[in-house]
């Protein structure tokens, strides 16, 4: 059975993200090891994962090399970083589907890569990557940076159960 994962900001080939979010490894090859490891470690080939932007720094040929060795079917929505190169460029680099803008998913998530403007009235969450190690407060918003999740992708079972804990699955 398919599963579905959210995860972003993997940053793959950004050094200076090591400072910047104070993550853990010495090195980009480390950082870019571990976080393939704990990928594979939960997605499975047949899985779906929703990369919420900022993906790589790196030329095409690497980011296909990376994104080659990741399990699932892997759709981006682009990230602020992603933007500077057209959706035809991750689609070749080995993305399955690429979205310029944010969608919705089960009818009640919106997926984007920055934080959406959400009140308590708006009956939607949104799950979303881009302010790493900080996080909105409230039930609508989920934040998926890598730092947040041991830079793991977490899936959608759990984090709808954080949003409608009630709910029977």
């Amino acid at each position: 059975m398919q599963k579905v994962y959210l995860i972003s900001d993997h940053h793959f080939g950004h050094k200076q993200i090591i400072d910047f979010e104070s993550r853990p490894f010495g090195s980009v090859e480390e950082m870019t090891e571990s976080m393939i490891a704990k990928w594979n470690e939960v997605v499975g080939q047949e899985d779906l994962v929703f990369h919420l932007g900022d993906f790589s720094f790196l030329n095409q040929e690497k980011t296909s090399g990376i994104l080659s060795r990741l399990n699932g079917y892997k759709m981006l929505i682009m990230g602020n970083h992603d933007r500077g190169r057209p959706r035809t460029w991750w689609l070749e680099a080995g993305f399955q589907e690429v979205s310029e803008h944010p969608i919705v998913y089960g009818g009640f998530f919106f997926l984007s890569h920055e934080p959406m403007y959400m009140n308590k009235q708006m009956p939607y969450a949104n799950i979303h990557g881009h302010i790493h190690g900080q996080k909105y407060e409230g039930k609508q918003y989920i934040n998926v940076s890598v730092e947040h999740w041991n830079y793991t992708p977490v899936s959608f079972d759990a984090i709808r159960a954080m949003v409608v804990p009630n709910e029977e699955q």
